[in-house]
């Protein structure tokens, strides 16, 4: 593979590309490093092939984004904090990131990305799907973006990876730690502009937002409920099918993912590297 020119693959309508004759075990000039990141600002979610690289080349790839925010709930790699391991065994029925989510929506200043690194993939089975969440708020009605356009959500990181998460009474138990560390809440608005795009996104999601600021219980799930469904309308959506091997880096500003469970049996192990954010408006 080459770094003096790349190609951009589009694989979906609403969102995903990906990248083609580039190699991510080499350094990359500035100019190849600008054209991806353009690519990543454009389609939200970036693929790269048959790369072969070497836990630190992941993290210094992930640096060239933004700094490293080490995760605090899940297993790290050994050897090196900055990644966290995603893994299933074959004995294992719950997988990790099932549902449609935002990595890191919890904290006061959000993930800019993340970036998951394909180390062992079932023969069948195990994609990820992700969603545009450009695309989602560009189909509302004119009505409902005046209604969404001043309202803040809060969400917190207690319900998922505390004392009182699910995780602990399934056999996620052993793979996400440290309860006494969920202890985040942030305020953001439901429609963000993003920050380097300038483009209009929701902002919230079904595993971390908790409610509308100011609103009932029952306002808050009428309307978020709404939001959830009409976020993961297929048009809005692509799926990318894993090989060993295979990087995925999303922006989670402006999308949703979810890993598709359907691989029992067989064995998944994924590197995952998140890559801090700023404040969010």
């Amino acid at each position: 593979m080459r770094n003096s020119r790349i190609e951009i693959a589009p694989i979906a309508g609403a969102l995903g590309a990906e990248i083609l004759g580039v190699d991510l075990s080499r350094p990359l000039d500035d100019a190849t490093f600008a054209d991806i990141r353009q690519a990543f600002h454009d389609h939200s979610v970036i693929f790269f092939r048959d790369q072969e690289i070497t836990p630190a080349a992941h993290i210094a790839f992930a640096r060239r984004f933004g700094p490293i925010n080490v995760n605090r709930f899940f297993t790290p790699v050994a050897g090196h904090p900055e990644i966290a391991e995603v893994r299933k065994e074959p004995d294992q029925k719950k997988n990790i990131g099932e549902s449609w989510h935002t990595d890191h929506s919890y904290d006061e200043v959000p993930a800019l990305g993340s970036m998951l690194v394909a180390r062992e993939v079932p023969d069948h089975g195990g994609d990820t799907m992700f969603a545009s969440m450009y695309a989602a708020y560009d189909a509302l009605s004119d009505g409902m973006k005046r209604t969404l356009e001043p309202l803040r959500a809060l969400h917190s990181s207690r319900h998922i990876f505390g004392h009182n998460a699910g995780y602990h009474h399934n056999d996620l138990k052993g793979r996400l730690h440290n309860p006494d560390a969920a202890t985040q809440d942030a305020v953001h608005p439901v429609v963000i502009t993003h920050p380097d795009t300038g483009r209009k996104a929701l902002y919230v999601n079904a595993n971390f937002t908790v409610g509308i600021e100011g609103w009932t219980k029952e306002e808050s799930e009428a309307l978020l409920g709404f939001l959830y469904r009409h976020g993961a309308r297929p048009e809005f959506t692509c799926r990318f099918r894993w090989r060993n091997g295979s990087i995925a880096l999303w922006d989670n500003r402006s999308t949703w993912h979810c890993a598709v469970n359907d691989y029992h049996g067989q064995r998944r192990l994924m590197h995952r590297i998140t890559i801090e954010g700023t404040a969010l408006h």
